[in-house]
């Protein structure tokens, strides 16, 4: 099976899904039910990446790993500090965890970031082959812009996911208010991240990422307006 076979096959099951949890949230009834599935939601959802990577798997693994350990770890310093983030606590709708944190934050943290990051790959593939952009110096901007532009992608679709996230019981805030400090740690910790993304050197486009980041956000964007628990 070819790439692009991969990649049309698991964009229409992410698209089947999350339409499906969108409409059984929004208008069936069984919305509790539905949030209950989020969990196994994520885990399919990266084994879709997995499946549709092109890119030599060690360096792949190293990102995934290390992006999940590194959100796994400053999360448990958030919630049980409050030196990061804010002062927030996880609901059990992520399923099990330590120190207050629920494992599958990891795997967020993997897909975002992955994903964001190969929405700038995708678009700077576009602007390489331009006469305007084929300079040592747009080479060297492309370099610093998928670190900064991809976190703030990252950052955008945190921001849009915030609300959501506490109706479906995710976490909630201190005094229901989401702090900007929020935004400011998910841009920081996400440039760490996309600094070593850039240095593992990966070149080839995930298709299926971009889609992937693009549905979750219809997504969200439906369950921010649509969604009352």
């Amino acid at each position: 099976m070819t790439t692009d076979q991969k990649t049309h096959i698991a964009s229409l099951t992410a698209v089947v899904v999350h339409l499906s949890g969108a409409i059984g949230m929004i208008a069936s009834g069984y919305a509790d039910w539905f949030v209950s599935m989020t969990p196994y939601n994520l885990l399919f959802m990266l084994a879709l990446v997995i499946w549709t990577n092109e890119e030599d798997n060690r360096p792949f693994y190293i990102f995934l790993f290390l992006s999940a350990a590194v959100g796994i770890v400053t999360e448990m310093v958030g919630v049980n500090t409050a030196l990061l983030f804010g002062t927030y606590q996880y609901g059990s709708t992520l399923g099990p965890g330590w120190l207050g944190v629920p494992f599958l934050i990891g795997v967020n943290w993997f897909l975002v970031v992955w994903s964001a990051a190969q929405c700038m790959l995708l678009l700077h593939s576009k602007l390489a082959r331009t006469p305007l952009w084929a300079t040592a110096i747009a080479e060297k901007w492309m370099g610093w812009s998928l670190v900064v532009d991809a976190a703030l992608l990252a950052t955008a679709f945190d921001w849009l996911l915030e609300p959501v996230a506490i109706k479906l019981g995710y976490w909630s805030w201190a005094n229901g208010t989401i702090p900007f400090f929020n935004y400011v740690c998910w841009f920081g910790i996400s440039c760490i991240l996309l600094l070593v993304f850039r240095n593992l050197g990966f070149r080839r486009v995930n298709q299926f990422a971009v889609h992937l980041l693009i549905i979750q956000s219809l997504f969200f964007f439906a369950l921010r307006i649509f969604y009352q628990p």
